[in-house]
């Protein structure tokens, strides 16, 4: 009987140890442009795909209720991400390009405080977060050209 008891015992250790924590994280965007009408994008990203492919997000919420600061709550059972905010005007889900086509018309924002640069696209490796680092809620600033 003690065998049997240990055995259990260790089983639900195991499974403690293997099972991932799920955490609820809040995202507050701010300095948003009202004036811009459209919706706010949030994206939760793992290393596939950050920061242009937003089909392989983790997650993603929309919202059209425009405000200056808006909060979105998201449910995580992974370790590391990174986020991605996308000011989209025109509702097409994309980075709308400026005159340039290369460089973003509209606005955005990402974890870490990285920004587009001329150099391109923040890096997965610069933006990334771990659990002890958002797991108490993030702010993300939307910045426009």
């Amino acid at each position: 009987m003690k065998t049997l008891i240990f055995i259990l015992w260790g089983s639900v250790l195991m499974l403690n140890v293997n099972v991932s924590q799920a955490t609820e994280l809040t995202i507050e965007v701010t300095d948003i442009d009202v004036t811009r009408g459209g919706s706010i994008v949030v994206m939760i990203f793992s290393e596939d795909g950050f920061p242009k492919k937003h089909e392989k997000a983790l997650l993603i919420q929309k919202d059209s209720a425009l405000l200056d600061r808006m909060e979105f709550e998201f449910d995580l059972d992974v370790d590391e991400i990174a986020v991605k905010v996308l000011h989209d005007e025109n509702g097409d889900g994309k980075v709308t390009k400026n005159w340039t086509g290369i460089y973003p018309k509209d606005g955005l924002g990402f974890s870490n405080g990285q920004r587009v640069t001329l150099a391109g696209a923040p890096t997965y490796k610069n933006s990334k977060l771990f659990r002890d680092e958002f797991e108490y809620g993030l702010v993300i600033s939307v910045s426009y050209p």
